[in-house]
């Protein structure tokens, strides 16, 4: 028996880094699928396993994944009932984004955000393409800059074609292991090539560089970095539905909601219409975005639309 990480999950092969330095290709002993029914995957990037090789036939099983330090999950974009996992045991995430060339909604921004928060990973945005963008499409990345610089989230402004931002990601990524998530199109696997350019991971082919096309990333994999630590590449997605949380403990993952309820007339107030909310309050007066608001209602009403 050996131990090791999951590097790269195909959802039913896995590639698994052992203690030793091999990488070995393995497959998933079915009382495993059995264990995570509610899981479209057993076993996922990050995971700490432990495996077995055939010393016959030289293949290799995944015979017990050990228990994780967190995760992050996404409800399963066709099977409702069930969810994802995109990453385990993870130091960090960075959701990237871009104002055009694909937009990302202030609503997936924030369900990601509070995923990340209930699965307590922390969290940082990095907006990308900064170099395409006009006078408007600058004032609403400061704008989206000043929204979740002030509950506590930071901003990273980054240009791959002018190769700003790259230094100050080295440095928040050294010795981590990092998920990187995100549309399809915002340049995460372009970026992946830039802070290792060993990888040369295949994006789809552009016309006009700028756009930076989208990457054809069809499994997350886990990726050595020469500054130290790894990084997890995720297919882009365009959907991002939350799973188990009860609607009484939402606002508990929106940071100023949770922090403006303290002063809710009524302890299991759900800041809908009750009389005495705080954080209405709060909404009407501009101490909490209407935006942020806008999108705590959507959750709360089960609303879980793929957002474009």
């Amino acid at each position: 028996m050996k131990k090791g990480i999951v590097l790269k999950s195909t959802g039913s092969h896995y590639k698994v880094l052992s203690e030793d330095g091999i990488v070995a290709d393995c497959s998933v002993k079915g009382k495993l699928r059995i264990k995570e029914m509610r899981n479209t995957n057993p076993v996922a990037v990050g995971d700490s396993v432990v495996f077995e090789v055939d010393s016959k036939t030289g293949s290799s099983v995944i015979s017990e994944v050990l228990d994780r330090t967190n995760y992050i999950l996404r409800k399963a974009s066709n099977l409702s009932r069930h969810s994802q996992i995109i990453a385990a045991n993870i130091d960090q995430v960075f959701l990237m984004v871009t104002i055009v060339l694909p937009e990302t909604p202030v609503e997936f921004i924030d369900r990601f955000l509070i995923s990340a928060e209930a699965y307590r990973v922390p969290a940082s945005i990095i907006i990308n393409k900064t170099d395409l963008y006009t006078d408007d499409d600058i004032e609403k990345l400061e704008y989206l800059e000043s929204m979740y610089g002030k509950i506590g989230y930071d901003c990273i402004r980054l240009s791959l074609f002018k190769k700003t931002g790259l230094e100050t990601l080295h440095g928040l990524m050294k010795d981590k292991i990092s998920l990187i998530s995100g549309y399809s199109g915002v340049g995460k696997t372009t970026l992946l090539n830039n802070l290792n350019p060993s990888l040369n991971l295949k994006t789809g082919a552009i016309s006009d560089y700028h756009k930076q096309g989208k990457h054809i990333t069809t499994f997350p994999e886990m990726h050595e970095m020469p500054f130290g630590g790894f990084v997890i590449d995720t297919p882009g997605i365009r959907g991002f539905g939350v799973v188990d949380m009860e609607k009484n403990e939402i606002y508990h993952f929106f940071r100023e909601i949770f922090i403006a309820s303290k002063g809710c007339r009524f302890y299991n107030c759900l800041h809908l219409d009750e009389p005495g909310c705080a954080v209405r309050e709060a909404v009407e007066k501009g101490d909490i975005d209407f935006l942020r608001y806008r999108s705590y209602l959507n959750i709360m009403d089960g609303d879980n639309r793929k957002y474009r």
